[in-house]
């Protein structure tokens, strides 16, 4: 699933591409995604792209008359095509623009989604239920202290949960949680302010870091064959189970949290 950095990323791609930019045409191949996307989404026909924006894991394109939001779901890309390009299968979207480019959006789990935010206003809580995002300075030292209060749920549950703070995904979780010297099924309550604010520092750290990275892929957003390129990362822990810590050589751990895989240092991560 494309977490917080390769959305950022995408939207860094896309964006010289599209902004300033006016809509000709919206194709819908497949209305039937994550949500049905709505007939009123025809509205930005006509429109300029005045931005192109990230909450969370989704993009914005704000135009006058409201926003269209796109989330790329479990396997969605978005590319910059040349607008007559052929189509190949899960081709679902198609947002055509002025200068003979479209946005394309390819969805073969059909899990993503296109909506629209009428006069930008989010009647259903699609955003504003989000917690902070993590590289502002909302997201400070003292905010997941004050948020855990007495929980008892794991701790690489809490932080990865999206009101509490948003685009914390299973790989970004497992490395700050590595850096910070915490057990991902460490309880929430059991943890001390230090910590948590040590945590805050290396979740921003690992997403800052993956965005850099990220940073050389670019291009990949205007290749008519390629996808959007997810980057390869130096990673501590996440999928190095039964291999040394990179700290301390100690063989790390493997765990199933919520389906998902935790991998740890019994020796560092106390």
């Amino acid at each position: 699933m494309p977490e917080l950095p390769e959305v950022e990323v995408c939207r860094l791609g896309i964006t010289p591409h599209v902004k300033a930019q006016s809509i000709t045409d919206i194709i819908i191949r497949q209305r039937n995604l994550r949500w049905p996307i709505p007939e009123e989404i025809s509205s930005a026909i006509g429109e300029i792209i005045e931005s192109v924006e990230r909450r969370s894991k989704y993009l914005i394109l704000k135009v006058a008359s409201g926003s269209i939001l796109i989330h790329l779901g479990m396997s969605g890309t978005i590319r910059v095509i040349d607008k007559d390009l052929a189509t190949i299968k899960h081709d679902h979207v198609d947002i055509v623009l002025g200068n003979g480019k479209a946005l394309r959006l390819n969805d073969p789990r059909r899990f993503g989604a296109v909506l629209w935010l009428a006069d930008h206003q989010d009647d259903q809580g699609i955003l504003s239920k989000l917690g902070p995002e993590p590289l502002t300075n909302e997201f400070c030292y003292g905010y997941l202290f004050a948020k855990a209060g007495k929980r008892t749920i794991p701790v690489k549950n809490f932080i990865m949960t999206n009101d509490v703070v948003v685009g914390v995904g299973n790989i970004y979780a497992n490395e700050a949680l590595f850096l910070s010297g915490i057990l991902p099924s460490a309880k929430v309550c059991t943890i001390k302010e230090a910590q948590w604010d040590r945590l805050t520092d290396n979740i921003k750290l690992v997403l800052a870091a993956a965005i850099k990275q990220g940073g050389t892929t670019l291009k990949d957003f205007t290749q008519s064959d390629g996808k959007p390129g997810y980057f390869a990362q130096s990673l501590n822990v996440y999928g190095r189970a039964g291999k040394p810590c990179v700290t301390c050589q100690t063989t790390l751990e493997e765990i199933r949290q919520s389906n998902r895989s935790s991998v740890f240092c019994p020796n560092c991560q106390k």
